[in-house]
């Protein structure tokens, strides 16, 4: 990454705008930003994951504008500026896959584009692979950061049965979907105290708030100090924005299981993705093993695979590594000047 490109900060960056826009009849907010002179050829979508905001692609965004991209980076449902609709009496389909999808839909019609190159990451990994498949007109490439490609299935399997079975270290998302979470994460000072052990802060003695077999440690959370990874002024606004909502409507993405089974069986039949593909895999994530995206090539003929060596939090953590891994990949793909230093 090249020296001068500094992370995008939160407030009073002129690289970036905050916008708003309703996408299907739910307002969004979103980061925008266009190259130096106004011009760019290709837009990129970026879609974070939990507990994240736009903001997760602060380091990622000044590449992509400095390689002539426009940038397009929303909150997603019950995040940050955008609408958290309750559940009920909403359905807790606004919080699944394919709404998140249509509503990118809706926002490339809104910035007037009608192909996009889409990233994602965590929960934004996730959606950006659907995203290709519900709406293959409109994405043109697809990377993802720590999140593997899983095709649609017939058979409904559930959480407690996945976690039983191959994916123990899942046991944290019925814990989150439980309702427990919000009983201790639930005023501005626990919700700093939470973000700071999500993003890798730890008790006097090591003790950690997050296991990914159990999920949030509530006892853990007032003995949290800092994070390297999330703090300073950024850390003050994420604080500001789970403040708005709560962290109630952020968890609603865990409870989406069976809603987005159920939409899912319209892709049955578009379970291979053709298009330029990009997987990057974080080593040392304790949740999205390495071993999880092994079979992946059978579904994705155009798949290029780069690997950091990270947790779950590649984007923050090793942002150059990242960086030219996506520099490197967009290049390859006839976009930009091919190879040029980092």
């Amino acid at each position: 990454m090249l020296a001068s490109l500094q992370p995008i900060a939160p407030e009073g960056d002129d690289r970036i705008e905050h916008k708003t826009a309703v996408l299907n009849g739910n307002t969004y907010h979103y980061l925008y930003g266009v190259p130096k002179g106004g011009k760019f050829t290709n837009t990129v979508f970026l879609i974070h994951g939990w507990p994240d905001c736009s903001l997760g692609w602060r380091y990622q965004i000044p590449l992509l504008l400095e390689m002539g991209f426009r940038v397009v980076a929303p909150d997603l449902m019950g995040f940050g500026g955008t609408d958290a609709p309750k559940v009920p009496p909403n359905p807790i389909n606004l919080y699944g896959i394919k709404r998140a999808s249509d509503d990118i839909a809706e926002l490339a019609k809104v910035v007037g584009v009608e192909r996009i190159i889409l990233g994602g990451h965590d929960w934004g990994g996730f959606v950006v692979w659907r995203c290709a498949q519900w709406h293959p007109e409109l994405v043109s490439h697809v990377f993802s950061v720590c999140t593997p490609y899983t095709p649609p299935h017939k058979d409904y399997i559930s959480l407690e049965d996945l976690v039983k079975g191959i994916l123990p270290q899942f046991a944290y998302q019925i814990h989150l979907a439980s309702g427990e979470v919000e009983k201790s994460v639930n005023d501005e000072r626990s919700i700093r105290q939470f973000l700071k052990g999500m993003y890798g802060g730890r008790g006097p003695n090591g003790e950690t708030s997050f296991d990914p077999e159990s999920g949030v440690i509530a006892d853990n959370l007032p003995k949290i100090g800092e994070s390297r990874l999330l703090n300073g002024k950024v850390l003050d606004y994420y604080v500001k924005e789970y403040s708005r909502h709560g962290i109630h409507s952020t968890l609603n993405w865990y409870r989406t299981r069976k809603a987005n089974w159920e939409e899912d069986l319209a892709l049955l039949d578009k379970k291979t993705l053709s298009i330029p593909t990009l997987f990057v895999q974080a080593t040392y994530d304790s949740v999205l093993k390495p071993e999880m995206s092994a079979s992946m090539e059978a579904f994705l003929p155009n798949l290029t695979r780069g690997e950091v060596p990270a947790t779950h939090w590649a984007l923050t953590q090793k942002p150059d590594e990242v960086n030219t891994i996506i520099k490197n990949w967009l290049e390859d793909q006839a976009f930009g000047a091919r190879r040029s230093s980092l």
